[in-house]
């Protein structure tokens, strides 16, 4: 029945079933057309009510198809006052298409979806002057809005759950995206109130407990998790927290672990392909490089993040559930992913350097040796923290460091990662430096995890020592390798590892330190960091003998520690001056005086005794196992201080050090949602002929 229309005045009603052109009076040329659904809104933003004398008007209108463009333009256009006067249109379209969603119509189910996703993102666009007050008011109705939300949020999660198609999975989503993501601070956004009220946690479980609906819907339900995680974190209770913390559903668990893997393999994947695409010669690469250098530049950011999210999900669920560290560890055979099919609001990411997308079924794994999401972690680090000279590049690495901190401080994680019967082969991608080529261990040795993470820091420290020092990271590595030491010193674990390389390569970082000191401490406090590597040391010495492999280890530590004395003088001489200034280093630089306590008197013993030996034998100099021939015949004069405290750390606590930088990650990760959903949520031309179809 279309709407009574008096004189052809669209402010006393529009027809819904009309589709005669309108013409303009006095002309014989034709208007341009207006789509029936546009008159309505013309009529709905005038505050006209276009429903008067059709009793079949919001059936008819959810019929038709959304203009998610026109509706948002029309917000755009009011000021408060406006948008205050339009209140009651509002509430009551809401009211219909939470209404609608009652029904088992899909056709009329996903416009009003789309509508309601239309008003959250017009309403969400004005600058109100209180966030969510005024927001829940002219969206629903402040008395009608816990009803409201309840039966959105029950309808949401009956077709989550229920037996309906992907596609209205899909479209449900992306409601419930849109609403989470209704502001960029999450925590601003009351509606989530209503969220938090009406729990989504469920349905979510369920689907990633589901392996065909998690191969459609996985992306879009661990993303839409971990940001309700994030509401309010560090004011109140948020149920999402504490439900996540205490989860022990083990195919749930594993679903969320899968799509987190999935996601961080495929870039792998790529990467790995691009390193091994052939080079051209000297003169196409010269031609081509000006012309390519920037956008794959740009592309090679947005790629590392397009991870954020799932790193940040990754992250949530080793810091709050126990219960993930056995499917972060759980081995599995590799096997080709079957490529889902495109989630609006998880894109494939972008290429590396130009990488065109890529079939994953055409990408052969080079063995069926077992893996697990840990070894696909650690090789996605490898690659991400080759590069940190931008902030995109620089938080994802910063966020990885965070994840394995959590994990290097967990018991039952460090148990499975020194687990001798659970050998794995790493792939660490290497970066290229004066003397080596970019490289890779194609076939690296199966060990336990522990090797895998410990090779991982000793990279970082030996590739990353620039001007532009990233002084957090090495922090947080070496924190990451004090913490696995720990646990090795307390559980008297002996790992079968080349500790020489762990002990080389922080002589180094102290030998940079101290050949940069003076552009080094205009930014940076460095006796800190310089502690963290004696420390290290000085666990070695302290407790090497109860958890390195042989004492043969132990005498080599002793070796390198006088083969590269003048490091330790050099450092010595370093700190002492700076405790006679009166600087913001003094004090750290006496407290770093005083942790070289022992490796200097380590180097005072055991150099003159070297020297004796080498005077009496008439030798100019000494093969190393002379030295350490000298060595063992001397720990018994050798007196050393008890360092209290070597095998402690403080344990790791996101609020308050971390807290600005996981506020500023959410809010970046939800601006790349936010374009996602508008780009995708603006059409849903397909989705309507599917349900065409099977209508």
């Amino acid at each position: 029945m279309p709407v009574p229309n008096n004189g052809g005045n669209m402010s006393q009603g529009v027809g819904i079933k009309e589709h005669g052109p309108l013409l303009r009076k006095g002309s014989s040329s034709k208007r341009p057309l207006k789509e029936k659904i546009v008159q309505i809104y013309e009529a709905l933003f005038k505050g006209e009510d276009p429903s008067d004398g059709n009793v079949n008007f919001w059936d008819e209108l959810f019929l038709l198809r959304v203009n998610s463009q026109y509706i948002e333009s029309e917000f755009e256009k009011l000021d408060g006052a406006q948008l205050i006067t339009l209140k009651d249109n509002i509430n009551v379209l809401f009211f219909h298409c939470v209404k609608i969603f009652k029904t088992d119509h899909p056709i009329r189910i996903v416009n009003a979806a789309q509508t309601i996703c239309s008003l959250i993102r017009g309403i969400f666009s004005k600058r109100l002057g209180n966030y969510g007050f005024d927001v829940i008011n002219i969206l629903i109705g402040f008395e009608a809005a816990e009803g409201q939300m309840q039966s959105l949020i029950e309808s949401l999660h009956r077709f989550l759950t229920g037996d309906f198609p992907p596609s209205l999975k899909t479209v449900s989503f992306q409601l419930l995206l849109v609403l989470v993501t209704a502001t960029v601070n999450v925590s601003q956004n009351t509606l989530l109130e209503y969220v938090m009220m009406n729990s989504a946690f469920e349905a979510i479980i369920q689907l990633l407990a589901s392996p065909m609906s998690r191969q459609n819907h996985g992306h879009d339900a661990v993303l839409l998790l971990t940001l309700l995680v994030q509401y309010r974190k560090y004011e109140s209770a948020n149920p999402y927290i504490v439900k996540l913390s205490i989860l022990d559903d083990e195919l749930a668990l594993n679903g969320y672990a899968q799509v987190v893997s999935t996601a961080l393999t495929e870039f792998n994947r790529h990467y790995q392909i691009k390193t091994e695409e052939p080079q051209g010669g000297f003169f196409s690469t010269l031609t081509n490089m000006m012309s390519s250098i920037l956008v794959a530049e740009e592309r090679r950011v947005a790629a590392v993040r397009a991870n954020d999210s799932i790193l940040l999900a990754l992250y949530e669920a080793v810091h709050l559930n126990r219960n993930f560290i056995t499917t972060l560890t759980h081995a599995h055979t590799p096997s080709t992913p079957a490529t889902p099919p495109d989630s609006p609001t998880s894109p494939r990411p972008p290429n590396i350097e130009g990488v065109q997308n890529i079939d994953p079924t055409e990408v052969t794994e080079p063995t069926s040796q077992p893996t697990n999401l840990l070894v696909t972690f650690l090789e996605y680090t490898s690659i991400v923290m080759q590069d940190t000279k931008d902030e995109t590049r620089y938080n994802n690495a910063k966020l990885c460091m965070i994840i394995l901190t959590c994990i290097s401080e967990d018991q039952y994680a460090n148990s499975l990662m020194h687990d001798i019967n659970m050998n794995f082969r790493v792939p660490i991608h290497r970066l290229p430096m004066r003397h080596r080529k970019a490289t890779v261990d194609r076939r690296p040795p199966s060990r336990p995890l522990a090797c895998a993470l410990l090779d991982l820091m000793v990279e970082f420290i030996m590739s990353h020592m620039m001007k532009n020092f990233p002084l957090e990271l090495y922090r947080k590595c070496l924190g990451i390798t004090h913490r696995v030491l720990c646990y090795q010193k307390r559980c008297r674990v002996r790992l079968q590892y080349a500790w020489k390389e762990l002990w080389t390569v922080m002589m180094n970082l102290l030998k940079f330190l101290m050949s940069n000191e003076t552009h080094l401490m205009k930014k940076h406090n460095i006796f800190p960091i310089a502690s963290q590597v004696v420390n290290i040391f000085n666990l070695f010495i302290t407790y090497g003998d109860t958890f390195l492999p042989s004492p043969n280890s132990y005498d080599e530590l002793y070796y390198e520690i006088i083969r590269m004395h003048q490091v330790f003088d050099n450092l010595y001489s370093m700190a002492l001056r700076y405790t006679t200034t009166d600087t913001d280093a003094k004090e750290s630089a006496a407290k770093l005086t005083s942790h070289l306590v022992n490796v200097r008197a380590i180097i005072n013993h055991f150099t003159p005794k070297v020297d004796s030996w080498a005077t009496a034998n008439h030798l100019s100099s000494l093969t190393e196992d002379q030295v350490l021939e000298v060595v063992r015949t001397n720990y018994d004069t050798l007196t050393l201080k008890l360092q209290e405290n070597l095998d402690q750390f403080e344990r790791y606590s996101e609020k308050p050090k971390e807290s600005s930088f996981f506020t500023t990650l959410v809010r970046s990760i939800i601006g790349g949602v936010q374009k996602t959903l508008n780009v995708h949520c603006m059409d849903h031309v397909d989705i309507l002929k599917e349900f065409s179809t099977i209508s």
